[in-house]
């Protein structure tokens, strides 16, 4: 019986299958470029409301004192720029570790 719960499990893993660490990384990447834009826009067309949307996420610090909205091009290009790069191995080593998981799993 032990056996026979060890194949299906086997067999429910490897449906789940395992993710490509490239792909997952391309996807990492391209949706933190997404989100990154996103946010510049807000704080070009809403700078009141994105201003509060981030206070918000930091418990209520006021964030204005440190802050004022300020995007130009040069800023927009360099903040894409690295977010979208430093998150790439981001989402290859979260594809690599998953799929160690994934083995590991039965």
């Amino acid at each position: 019986m032990i056996v026979i719960d060890m194949i299906i499990r086997r067999k429910e893993v490897d449906r789940m299958g395992k993710h490509n660490p490239v792909a997952t990384a391309n996807a990492v990447a391209l949706t933190v470029g997404l989100i990154s834009t996103a946010c510049a826009l807000g704080i070009v067309l809403l700078p009141e409301i994105s201003m509060a949307i981030a206070q918000s996420w930091f418990h209520g610090l006021d964030i204005s004192k440190i802050s004022s909205p300020n995007v130009t091009v040069g800023s927009f290009v360099l903040g894409l720029t690295s977010a979208t790069a430093l998150s790439w191995p981001v989402g290859y080593v979260f594809a690599s570790i998953y799929n160690l998981f994934v083995e590991k799993s039965f």
